[in-house]
């Protein structure tokens, strides 16, 4: 029998169970204590928090990466972005992936005001304005959001992930692990 859970990876943790290099680095297995096999599908980077789905069940890894699942994620800019940056970024950008070009595929974007999420200080007021995006991709190229933010001018300064396919973050608190009975996307 196969065991899902969704967690809220929080930031400065790495998407992965181990980690063989010099330095110290914050793990999944942390968390909770998973059974063995157990493997995150798909990933967060470490600056990155939010809906993190986990399984023992490899073929379930392979249904949420595909491309027919939405991933939703809000985005804390730099700046305050406009309509006209969010239709820019639905109609796909242009942005740097294994050292070429790429130019992502169309997605949804939309301006939203002040979701809510669990607090965390970014950055002081005195460093400008800021702004959120909802953007919703079926791709995840490495750091894929923060590249597309960027290639419209607003660096990103928080990205959480709130959505994969129909499974929610909801009131969820970084930390937190949910067994699910099954994974239904």
């Amino acid at each position: 029998m196969h065991h899902h859970y969704k967690i809220y990876k929080p930031y400065g943790y790495l998407s992965q169970f181990t980690y063989n290099l010099k330095r110290n680095k914050k793990l999944l297995g942390e968390l909770y204590n998973f059974p063995e096999g157990t493997m995150a599908i798909g990933r967060l980077d470490e600056d990155s928090e939010g809906l993190l789905l986990l399984t023992t069940d490899g073929m379930m890894s392979e249904i949420v990466r595909s491309k027919k699942v939405e991933k939703e994620y809000y985005v804390l800019v730099d700046g305050i972005i406009t309509h006209e940056e969010a239709v820019q970024l639905e109609r796909g950008v242009e942005i740097g992936f294994k050292g070429t070009r790429y130019v992502t595929k169309p997605c949804t974007a939309k301006l939203i005001d002040n979701p809510e999420l669990p607090y965390r200080k970014v950055r002081d007021e005195r460093h400008g304005p800021t702004s959120w995006i909802s953007i919703t991709v079926t791709e995840g190229k490495f750091r894929q959001v923060r590249k597309m933010t960027a290639a419209v001018g607003f660096p990103t300064l928080r990205l959480v992930r709130v959505r994969i396919g129909n499974i929610h973050l909801g009131g969820m608190q970084p930390g937190n692990v949910i067994e699910l009975e099954t994974v239904s996307v």
